[in-house]
């Protein structure tokens, strides 16, 4: 699946979403299963074309069907 959607430019690039899983492991968060779904999955895809740019914060964003999605850290308490 890897293509100019997945790997994307700017806010939705692979350097991008690496920088959310660094920002994820310095908070803690170990776990190889979710640091590889975060570094895998493109967030950039799922939420609302205007709120791409956003889609690798570590925030709650509505999804492109008005779901919302957790945040990354979400669970973590």
């Amino acid at each position: 699946m890897e293509g100019p959607r997945l790997s994307g430019i700017g806010m939705t690039s692979a350097r991008t979403r690496e920088r959310l899983v660094q920002r994820l492991q310095d908070q803690g968060i170990a776990d190889r299963r979710v640091l590889d779904r975060i570094r895998n999955v493109p967030r950039h895809l799922f939420v609302d074309e205007a709120l791409a740019t956003r889609a690798y914060e570590d925030t709650a964003l509505p999804s492109a069907s008005g779901k919302p999605y957790r945040s990354p850290t979400w669970s973590r308490g």
